[in-house]
């Protein structure tokens, strides 16, 4: 126990209670000691009386804790993880990075003065589909990409009063899932070339966005020529195609969220993740191969997701015996894209990398 990675997480909400805290619980060798809150009751319900309440002020000051976690609204990212660099702590921040990119520049900048590690919690390169759709990639058997549609939508009709959806700094779309969508292109092709988006408020009464759609373009490297299109929306109602991606030599699909999310959700309060069976998935895949005369189709079995395996990793880079899963480098390029990309749909034109 006293070899355990001692872990302090800065808010109580969603992100926290459905995703931070049963993620890290689930890890050997790392434990929640301390949660900074103004519910007290809801984490003793939640996680058991061991785990302290505290203020943000309180926390950071302890001295027996080796990581914050920061899972707090996206305008509070920035001075909260300063605090904790600054106090000599290890910090991983929920995404996105920060509210722009010189906010996260600066929080990267404070890290390295420190000497600490520093981590953005770009959980989605676990999901199920995407680790389905690298291993196709590296197989070769799409042949040379040309054209990808990634979606996350959601039918979610009624707009909520939470900050997510308000009309403050950090809130809409674009900053909730554009950084999911964002990271995995990154993650599966390399940097862009040039990013063009389109942002808007569709609901009824949104004060904040709710759809967005981006196209990026590649015009070098191994993927010269490929087009990806990323799109989100509140208002979707039938069942959802999450990848289709043509190549020279077939395509791929696969349809439907991974369910990682949907089994947090379900975890009753103060229940551990079993992760022998963690991520497993009933959805398929579907690759089409052939040539014009006959095109092959052929269901994949989908890779487990693997959320669980992004604090297993945290642990590993604080011990010094693994690399950090979301180094600050790979979170700024999410970031510069996230900030481009409204800078696109601000002025309506495609804007070069």
């Amino acid at each position: 126990m006293h070899n355990d990675v001692r872990v302090g997480l800065i808010g109580f909400g969603f992100a926290s209670k459905t995703f931070h805290a049963p993620l890290i619980a689930a890890t050997e060798g790392m434990r929640l000691v301390a949660v900074a809150t103004s519910n007290a009751g809801k984490v003793h319900a939640a996680l058991g009386p061991d785990v302290q309440a505290s203020t943000v002020e309180a926390l950071v000051a302890r001295r027996d804790i080796d990581l914050v976690v920061i899972a707090t609204p996206n305008d509070l990212h920035r001075p909260q993880a300063l605090a904790a660099l600054n106090a000599g702590h290890d910090v991983v921040v929920d995404k996105p990075f920060a509210l722009d990119l010189a906010q996260a520049q600066e929080v990267t900048a404070a890290a390295q003065r420190q000497g600490r590690l520093l981590s953005v919690f770009h959980n989605r390169r676990w999901d199920s589909d995407v680790l389905t759709l690298a291993r196709v990639l590296r197989s070769g058997r799409l042949g040379r990409v040309v054209e990808v549609f990634s979606h996350f939508d959601r039918f979610r009709p009624e707009v909520r009063q939470r900050w997510r959806e308000g009309s403050g700094p950090g809130a809409g779309l674009w900053l909730d899932l554009a950084p999911h969508l964002l990271d995995q292109a990154l993650q599966l092709f390399g940097s862009p070339s040039a990013i063009a988006v389109d942002i808007a408020n569709q609901r009824d009464r949104a004060v904040a966005d709710d759809w967005f759609h981006a196209q990026l373009r590649w015009s070098e490297g191994p993927y010269a020529g490929l087009r990806m299109h990323l799109h989100a929306s509140a208002l979707v109602a039938r069942p959802m195609q999450r990848f289709i991606v043509h190549g020279t030599k077939g395509s791929f699909s696969v349809d439907g969220l991974d369910g990682q999310e949907d089994a947090l959700r379900s975890l009753p309060d103060r229940a551990r993740i079993d992760t022998s069976s963690w991520g497993q998935e009933e959805r398929v895949a579907h690759l089409w191969t052939g040539d014009e005369q006959a095109v092959v189709h052929e269901p994949l079995r989908l890779e487990s997701g693997a959320y669980p395996a992004y604090y297993a990793a945290v642990r590993d880079a604080i011990r010094g015996v693994g690399p950090n899963p979301v180094p600050p480098h790979e979170a700024l390029a999410t970031q510069a894209l996230l900030d481009t990309g409204l800078r696109a749909a601000r002025d309506h034109r495609e804007i070069t990398l």
